[in-house]
């Protein structure tokens, strides 16, 4: 995956007005009104948000008769994912390497091995 598209993923998913938006299309595709309905800032405002989600490849914009529904994009969610991943394992076995030295420490076995 190219870095900037990771960089675009992360960028559009730290404001908390995308989230929601993102949240939303999870239920299934919703129009640039209903998106705009639980917010109180004016639909420009959420267009400019929804550019952002589609520049970064979060969102597409669907074409029914005179409707653009949007709806939610996956691929940059799950290399978003796979990318934390990798640190998530890290520091998964960070702390059982942490854990097994406290229990040296205090004498005990760490949970996985039997006492001795």
């Amino acid at each position: 995956m190219p870095p900037d598209r990771l960089d675009h993923t992360f960028s559009a998913l730290a404001d908390p007005t995308r989230r929601a938006i993102l949240a939303r299309l999870a239920a299934g595709e919703a129009t640039v009104t209903e998106l705009a309905e639980p917010f109180e800032i004016s639909l420009p405002a959420i267009s400019r948000h929804l550019k952002v989600l589609e520049r970064a490849g979060l969102i597409a914009r669907g074409r029914e008769a005179q409707w653009r529904p949007r709806s939610l994009q996956s691929g940059p969610l799950k290399e978003a994912t796979e990318w934390l991943e990798q640190y998530r394992r890290f520091w998964e076995h960070s702390l059982d390497r942490l854990e097994e030295h406290l229990a040296e420490l205090q004498g005990k076995a760490p949970k996985d091995e039997p006492n001795r």
